[in-house]
């Protein structure tokens, strides 16, 4: 199967595990592009790059060697050989992404190797300018969405390591990313028109995955 299928959607929708329930069930390749704009991040914040100061940025940008693996069982994100699959999670990460991925020469490089990776198809591809951006003529284009309150659930219980991350926290953490991630002048957060939006705030992700290759297949 050579599709191309783009899972995009704000933060806590359930993109991540939905795209790759979707390719481990369709044998495809999976990509998850949130994590090379975080892996950047981790690199700018721990090279005391002024995260803040766009020029600073743009000029950085071409420097950390980011690799990402596609196995939907164990998905990896290398920056300059070292795994940084972990650290990149962090709410320090989370909270300064959207400044670091709206900088439009941070976009270029990683669209750049987001569409090589793409390369001939195969894959489930999972962020935020997918099917608007990336890969525009893909062959099937979901918009995963959920209420705000389950949203900031979901995301608090993946961070249940660090104490601070209560729901409120987290809900207030998240309005101020959707706010930045929507309002960009270079590729912000936008359903594709001609993408089909799935609500998952009562779905199971076995309902969600299942709607995916359902319409994968109708697409093959």
């Amino acid at each position: 199967m050579t599709l191309v299928i783009a899972v995009d959607g704000p933060a806590g929708s359930g993109k991540s595990s939905a795209a790759k329930g979707a390719a481990r069930a369709l044998g495809l390749r999976y990509l998850d592009t949130g994590s090379m704009y975080r892996a950047m991040t981790w690199w700018m914040l721990h090279t005391d790059v002024p995260i803040d100061d766009p020029e600073a940025v743009a000029a950085a940008a071409v420097t950390p060697v980011i690799e990402v693996g596609t196995d939907p069982d164990a998905p990896t994100v290398c920056v300059d050989g070292a795994d940084v699959s972990a650290p990149i999670r962090t709410r320090e990460v989370s909270n300064a992404v959207s400044v670091v991925s709206s900088v439009p020469a941070v976009r270029r490089r990683l669209v750049e190797l987001q569409r090589d990776i793409i390369g001939a198809g195969g894959i489930v591809v999972e962020g935020r300018d997918i099917g608007s951006v990336v890969a525009p003529d893909a062959d099937l284009k979901v918009f995963l969405t959920a209420s705000d309150e389950v949203r900031a659930r979901r995301r608090a219980k993946d961070l249940r390591s660090d104490p601070a991350a209560t729901v409120d926290v987290t809900l207030a953490e998240q309005a101020r990313r959707d706010r930045l991630d929507s309002t960009r002048k270079d590729s912000p957060l936008a359903m594709a028109g001609d993408a089909v939006e799935v609500d998952s705030t009562a779905l199971s992700l076995d309902e969600v995955v299942e709607m995916i290759v359902r319409l994968a297949k109708e697409r093959q």
